[in-house]
């Protein structure tokens, strides 16, 4: 049984492409930019990245690419951080043959779905962890009803975690609720939040890891208001993650991957375009998004310095 428990700022990783008329959609990912981007989220305090990813884009990959991006994030790291591959199937046997390759590639840990297009019942959902856990990983489950249409609620999740290698859950409702309700159903579990917008909530319910979106943007941001939940440290905390909340909401929207590669490109980092389905965000949803960054990136840049 793995004794790791895939905790801390760890940031689902989106992912650049280049134009190349040859590849998908005339976008070829690129590797040396996603390296330098996985880099520089640990080396600003983050403690890992999350490739193959919903933000990364993982279902418009080719089987060929998907397995690239998890082996650049591995290798970009290294030994300063942890990096905790997304292994997302329609079932079993793929999720599983994904959480086989990364483990033969030297990830950290997986983190895996439900099957994600069949509305699984309880026999199937555990079947599917059992197998992903299998292949020697640490897994962090990841509880998103919204696209799976499967709820792994906290009773559920228990049943879950008594599965070897099962270490952490990464809840996505929004019901933070759920946190201390986890925690007393399953102590030794690691709680993750699992949506940015209600991050500092779920820290302060003792969630103990944060699987994060926004932090491609403000990533020694974010790691500053993980500690200072962590702490306890209330007051500082909100005055850190108030002005940021409006952009962190996009995190929970159809167009979070278009909103954060913009927002990265409001701070001089390399977004980019997505391949389809994603298309650009236009008209009032963009004014509005424009609007939401704009605020946040004021708000940081009359702060202090992050400490």
């Amino acid at each position: 049984m793995t004794q790791e428990k895939l905790d801390g700022v760890i940031v689902a990783t989106a992912l650049p492409y280049q134009e190349d008329p040859a590849a998908p959609a005339g976008l070829r990912v690129d590797l040396d930019r996603y390296a330098e981007h996985c880099r520089w989220l640990v080396d600003s305090g983050c403690r890992g990245v999350g490739p193959n990813g919903s933000l990364g884009e993982y279902s418009s990959l080719t089987d060929d690419e998907r397995r690239a991006v998890a082996r650049t994030a591995i290798e970009a790291v290294g030994d300063d951080g942890v990096v905790v591959v997304g292994v997302h199937g329609v079932g079993a046997h793929q999720a599983r043959a994904w959480a086989e390759k990364a483990a033969e590639d030297g990830a950290d840990g997986v983190l895996c779905l439900p099957p994600t297009m069949y509305r699984a019942n309880e026999s199937e959902i555990i079947h599917h962890f059992e197998q992903v856990a299998a292949a020697g990983l640490p897994v962090m489950v990841y509880n998103n009803p919204f696209d799976t249409k499967v709820d792994l609620t906290p009773r559920l999740v228990a049943e879950i975690a008594a599965i070897d290698n099962v270490v952490a859950i990464k809840e996505f409702t929004g019901d933070v609720r759920r946190v201390l309700e986890l925690r007393e159903l399953v102590p030794d579990l690691t709680v993750v939040a699992g949506a940015d917008d209600v991050a500092l909530e779920a820290l302060l319910m003792g969630a103990t890891g944060w699987f994060a979106g926004f932090p491609n943007v403000f990533p020694a941001e974010s790691a500053r208001l993980f500690e200072l939940a962590t702490a306890g440290r209330l007051e500082e905390a909100r005055a850190l993650y108030e002005p940021l909340v409006a952009a962190f909401r996009w995190d929970s929207r159809t167009e979070f991957v278009q909103a954060i590669k913009y927002a990265m490109e409001q701070v001089g980092r390399y977004g980019g375009p997505c391949r389809p389905p994603r298309g650009p965000i236009t008209g009032e949803k963009l004014a509005e998004l424009e609007a939401d960054v704009r605020r946040a990136l004021d708000h940081l840049a009359s702060a202090q310095p992050v400490a």
